[in-house]
């Protein structure tokens, strides 16, 4: 006899226990049954599933990134058809800042001023011109393109030709990006660095220091002073781009007031608490991202009717 689950969650790192926990509640809220898939019931469930006692409605993945051991799960059950939030092959190719790079140009979405230079591997030695390092200013950023994560192998004060020789030879099978180092608007206290989340085709920003990583909520007042709104169209025209139903991006306010995508897409977002951790995300956001999140896998098992989408349409006004 198999047992039908509605949501299975993966997860894997004790700081997403918090978050975790709201999602398992919301979900059940919404009338759906859950079940939790961590690294020391991984290989049972696995056990479970191939022998059709147990199954799953929806996967709501956020180990296959971090723990390829969760990987079978994901490809076990998208082989079953089963919806997955969000598939590992998304975010296997938004990882890739150089191919990023590339589609946020053709979008026409606004990026610091950057060169892409080969893998130390495929290319040992690269010319680049004083002209080249002349639009790069000084300092600026070195960035291996697929290594990710709290800026491993970022260098964010190069200053000559040396210092990117000896960079890209750290991660010598990845592409690298030479990035122009934007100075964001400092102003009324608060420095103009933004982080944009966007969750199920919904958009929420905050203010995100980069040098302190503090979260701080935008106001209805901070929203019309320092005219913020267009923040949201360019978290949705990175949605189109990449494609996940979950991601982060940072945006900051240059001098002349013009908005510039710094870190493309941040595929897994951070949610600890800010109540727990003082560089956490805002709690009633997190409660927010969640609520999202659970009715989106709970329209996406079940549908909602062409009534129930007008009575949502009509609350939502």
């Amino acid at each position: 006899m198999i047992k039908i689950y509605d949501v299975a969650i993966a997860t894997d790192t004790p700081d997403d226990t918090e978050f975790i926990e709201l999602l398992e509640k919301a979900i059940q809220q919404a009338g759906l049954t859950t079940f939790l898939v961590q690294p020391f019931n991984l290989a049972e469930t696995l056990k479970h599933l191939h022998r059709d006692e147990i199954g799953f409605k929806f996967l709501f993945d956020r180990a296959s990134d971090t723990t390829p051991d969760f990987i079978p799960l994901q490809k076990h059950l998208t082989q079953h058809n089963v919806p997955v939030f969000d598939s590992i092959d998304g975010i296997t190719w938004v990882l890739d800042k150089a191919t990023m790079h590339l589609e946020f140009l053709s979008h026409h979405i606004r990026t610091p001023y950057t060169i892409i230079i080969p893998s130390y591997n495929h290319i040992e030695h690269i010319f680049l011109s004083l002209s080249d390092l002349s639009h790069l200013g000084r300092p600026f950023i070195i960035k291996p393109s697929q290594t990710t994560g709290g800026g491993t192998g970022v260098v964010d004060g190069a200053e000559t030709l040396e210092d990117i020789l000896y960079a890209r030879k750290k991660y010598g099978d990845e592409q690298y990006l030479l990035q122009q180092k934007i100075i964001p608007v400092e102003k009324d206290g608060k420095r103009f660095w933004f982080r944009g989340f966007n969750i199920c085709g919904n958009v929420e920003c905050c203010w995100w220091n980069d040098k302190t990583h503090v979260y701080e909520l935008i106001t209805e007042q901070d929203s019309k002073q320092y005219n913020l709104q267009p923040l949201t169209a360019i978290v949705e025209e990175i949605s189109k781009v990449c494609k996940l139903n979950f991601f982060s991006t940072e945006i900051a306010m240059a001098e002349n007031n013009e908005f510039i995508v710094i870190d493309y897409v941040n595929e897994v977002c951070d949610m600890r608490l800010q109540s727990k951790h003082f560089d956490g995300v805002p709690d009633v956001l997190v409660k927010k991202i969640v609520s999202l999140i659970a009715n989106y896998i709970r329209d996406t098992i079940a549908p909602p009717s062409r009534w129930e989408k007008s009575i949502n349409w009509f609350r939502n006004r």
